[in-house]
């Protein structure tokens, strides 16, 4: 019994052990020779007539981390190329194709002898769903232990039997919220929710699933025997009426029917409760395989997945620069970018040195990882050590001379140029000859900043995003003079701190804070447009981003919006035109002193964690019309064709030299509406040329801010779009050939 990715044993007991090890992988995944693997195993173990059951446990450190999403990305490239030939055959193939893994996970689960899932660490996806097609599950019970079905993230849903077998298994409310928002269970919680029958410590965790298999595991499922009932009762009951209109209440609130990966789970769910085990499962099998090919689903997986991916195993890394061990790093300024800058980098191992202009003041920053942790403890995800470690590797002081031996420092002081200055000359007289200097700057171009260094060539921009424990990316910022070694830093102490880095050229306010300006602005634009500000608000999550542009606005702060509008008119001169934003941020910060979040008063009025709209909008901007003569649709536009185009003239600028940075970068920097797959996606779902004619209606209906620039009005005159014309480059870069 020989396997590719698996071993079997069967010990005196006539308990099989299959340990899955897939060679040259750090993580089990399941592509298609797992499935061939899969397939054979339980035929050998069905014919072995001296097995009695057997126990499925992983030979790494984790169980799965779920399907090779480059698999199904194979699978849809052959279906697109086999469409144009035949759609009705190529349709079928990827319907038999996509429902593989759920026909040997249904072989598995009724072949008549019991499997039992021994769940060591992370177990994701269609590892999952492996598991919950065994008769039994014994988690680890220690923190390695992560159990879900995160699908949704990138805009697929468990397509092997995952939304079948939780929704039988657990409450409804529970197994639903599970699903759709793709949640990762801890042990506890999967066991409660019955996901899990048992949990073991690692040394025995073997050993408790084969005492499960002799104290007796039944290999039929519940639902597979007479008068099985659904843990909350039939979908047409009177429970059921009361859950089921609440659930697609609340799938619309939260996604606006974007997504057709959520869609199309509910309503998989919904109706495969309905129907005997196979015919759900076939159900699942039509609505993914019909999701799959939505393009919605093909560009998250690529900007979700494949491209971040891509981007966290060092795509940008010049690869002729050997790779840095970073022992410490330096953090100047402890204030609240500063102080999460501090926290991520102790948190990765790495020791820090905190300063600020006086010894309270970096003692304030430091506290800010004590709050952390002290919350972590709270919350059973760190112990009191952890917390204690993690604090000594932070040094709060205002002693400069402490970063004589950091490898890398970054700056995180107010933006301004003068303070920069005065830190960056301080700072350098410190620092060794190789150590990197870096400004955590969001607007101020990177090679005005260099000036004031000695050694230019050691000098980047990394800027975070806030708050910096929770935001996933990093923005990499080359000067005109950056060189690789400082680039390979900064890429280098990104991959340790387990974040994802975008790299960018220089200009004013770069590519995230440029774009995200232009959706606060257009939110301003549209009160100016006599839009009602509560309309603009839910034009802005109906498009799908996060929140709307009017609360952005107070979430960034409106007075550092006011103060880079007038750095821009300082820097522009005569060449700037004033308009309605100027007015209105004048009025608003100037004025009225509403600077956003941070004063309690902007566009909205707080109240510890309660806001609500400002009742004085119309004394700004004047009374708003009434809603209907307004096209919501078009407002929802407005907001993401403003981004996208922004997007498109930052890469013609070549600020923006790739792709997946575009994309990764606007989804996970400013919650661009991750179902399109981020800002060029954006564009090339539409089309260039319907992108251009969009631009050019808004251009005569708004103005000549939705001109579309001449890189997009020659895609679209020869029919090409930005993956096609500009298709990414698999091996790294270099610093020189970005600039």
């Amino acid at each position: 019994m020989a396997y590719t990715n698996f071993t079997l044993e069967t010990d005196a007991d006539g308990i099989a052990l299959i340990t899955w090890d897939m060679p040259e992988k750090s993580m089990n995944v399941i592509d298609i020779s797992v499935m061939d693997d899969l397939d054979k195993i339980i035929a050998d173990v069905v014919a072995d007539a001296a097995i009695k059951g057997a126990v499925i446990t992983s030979g790494k450190a984790a169980f799965s981390g779920g399907a090779d999403l480059t698999m199904l990305d194979g699978l849809l490239k052959g279906f697109h190329k086999e469409r144009r030939k035949d759609a009705e055959a190529a349709a079928k193939t990827l319907f038999e194709g996509s429902r593989r893994l759920t026909l040997i996970y249904r072989k598995l689960e009724t072949c008549g002898k019991p499997f039992v899932a021994a769940i060591n660490g992370t177990c994701m996806g269609g590892g999952t769903e492996l598991a919950l097609a065994c008769h039994a599950r014994v988690g680890v019970e220690d923190d390695s232990f992560k159990l879900g079905l995160p699908e949704v993230k990138v805009g697929l849903f468990p397509g092997a039997g995952g939304t079948q077998r939780v929704m039988r298994m657990t409450d409804a409310q529970a197994g639903l919220t599970f699903l759709m928002q793709g949640q990762t269970l801890r042990a506890d919680k999967a066991r409660s929710m019955k996901l899990i029958d048992d949990t073991a410590p690692a040394k025995k965790l073997v050993e408790t699933a084969k005492k499960m298999l002799k104290a007796g595991v039944k290999p039929v499922k519940p639902w597979d025997e007479k008068g099985f009932k659904l843990p909350n009762g039939p979908v047409y009951s009177p429970a059921g009426f009361q859950f089921w209109p609440a659930a697609n209440a609340i799938y619309r609130r939260e996604t606006q029917d974007n997504y057709p990966g959520i869609r199309g789970l509910l309503k998989s769910v919904f109706e495969g409760l309905q129907l005997p085990m196979d015919l759900a499962l076939q159900v699942e099998s039509r609505y993914f395989a019909h999701v799959l090919q939505t393009p919605e689903a093909a560009n998250m997986i690529r900007s979700l997945f494949v491209s971040m991916q891509e981007l966290n195993k060092g795509a940008r890394r010049p690869a002729d620069v050997k790779p840095n061990k970073i022992k410490k790093i330096g953090v100047i300024g402890a204030g609240f970018m500063g102080a999460g800058i501090a926290y991520v980098t102790a948190k990765a191992g790495i020791d820090v040195v905190l300063i600020d202009r006086d010894q309270a003041a970096a003692d304030k920053g430091k506290a800010h990882s004590d709050e952390l942790m002290s919350k972590s403890v709270s919350r059973g995800q760190a112990t009191a050590e952890d917390k204690e470690k993690l604090l000594a590797r932070i040094n709060a002081t205002p002693d400069y001379d402490q970063l004589a031996d950091c490898d890398l420092v970054i700056e995180a002081v107010f933006e301004d140029r003068e303070v920069k200055r005065v830190v960056t000359e301080k700072a350098e007289a410190a620092l060794k000859a190789k150590a990197i200097y870096a400004s955590n700057t969001s607007t101020l171009p990177i090679s005005s900043l260099a000036e004031a260094s000695s050694r230019p060539k050691n000098f980047i921009g990394i800027h975070f995003f806030s708050p910096v424990d929770k935001m996933m990316l990093v923005e990499v910022i080359l000067g005109k003079k950056t060189s690789d070694k400082a680039l390979a830093m900064a890429l280098d102490y990104i991959k340790a701190i387990k974040k994802t880095p975008i790299v960018v050229n220089d200009s004013r306010g770069f590519y995230t804070s440029r774009v995200v300006m232009t959706y606060v602005r257009e939110g301003l634009m549209m009160l100016a447009d006599g839009v009602p500000a509560a309309m603009i608000e839910n034009a802005g999550k109906m498009a799908g981003m996060p929140v709307g542009p009017l609360s952005l606005g107070d979430e960034v702060a409106l007075d550092l919006a006011w103060k880079i509008v007038s750095a821009t008119r300082k820097d522009l001169g005569v060449n700037y035109v004033e308009g309605p934003l100027d007015n209105i941020l004048e009025e608003m910060v100037v004025k009225r002193e509403r600077f956003g979040r941070k004063n309690s008063k902007g566009f909205y009025d707080y109240k510890g964690k309660e806001k609500s709209l400002w009742a004085g909008i119309p004394d700004v901007v004047g009374k708003p019309k009434p809603a209907d003569a307004f096209n919501v649709e078009e407002l929802k536009q407005r907001l993401l064709v403003m981004q996208a185009l922004e997007t498109a003239r930052i890469f013609e600028e070549k600020c923006l030299t790739d792709v997946r940075e575009a994309d990764v970068g606007s989804i996970l920097g400013f919650g661009f509406a991750p179902y399109t797959g981020g800002t060029l996606s954006y564009i090339d779902m539409m089309g260039t040329h319907a992108f251009v004619e969009l631009c050019k209606k808004f251009t005569k209906k708004w103005g000549p801010r939705f001109k579309p620039n001449k890189l997009l009005r020659e895609m679209a005159k020869n029919n090409e779009s930005f993956y096609g014309k500009f298709p990414p480059q698999g091996e790294a870069g270099s610093a020189a050939e970005a600039a």
